[in-house]
């Protein structure tokens, strides 16, 4: 089993594995997820319980649980870090990109990723990892 140490990083996998390449299946949709638990209204389900700003718990436990095989994750060569990514819906439904929720905070999960060539956002990255960019780029990975 691949672990991730960061769960944020790992989002940005899933994000590019699952709603982008559509290679790591089944889709997750948390809407679909609680209605099968008996919760029909999300966004009321969330603020009635004040999870506005929060990984709800069964997204987390969905996307720490999810395995996602060695030879998928070398099949990635692009990640992105942008607020308004899929994953980050499914995990927090009424969130909206004004907090550090989804921050990375490492970037020790690259090892993961034999074939990352490009990062897309990785600016964004050095207000928690000072040296992001530095990083990356020793890696050979292009950023923007």
């Amino acid at each position: 089993m691949t672990a991730f140490r960061d769960f944020n990083f790992k989002l940005l996998v899933v994000e590019q594995l699952m709603y982008w390449d559509k290679t790591l299946t089944p889709e997750f949709s948390l809407r679909e997820h609680m209605r099968a638990r008996g919760v029909e209204d999300l966004d009321a389900y969330v603020e009635e319980k004040e999870l506005e700003y929060t990984v709800l718990d069964e997204a987390r436990a969905y996307f720490e649980a999810l395995e996602i095989p060695a030879e998928l994750l070398a099949t990635v060569e692009e990640l992105t870090f942008d607020g308004g990514h899929q994953a980050f819906m499914e995990c927090a439904p009424v969130w909206d990109g004004e907090d550090d929720l989804f921050d990375v905070r490492s970037l020790d999960d690259l090892d993961l990723l034999p074939n990352l060539k490009l990062f897309t956002g990785a600016r964004e990255l050095t207000l928690t990892i000072p040296d992001a960019v530095e990083v990356l780029e020793a890696r050979g990975i292009a950023t923007r």
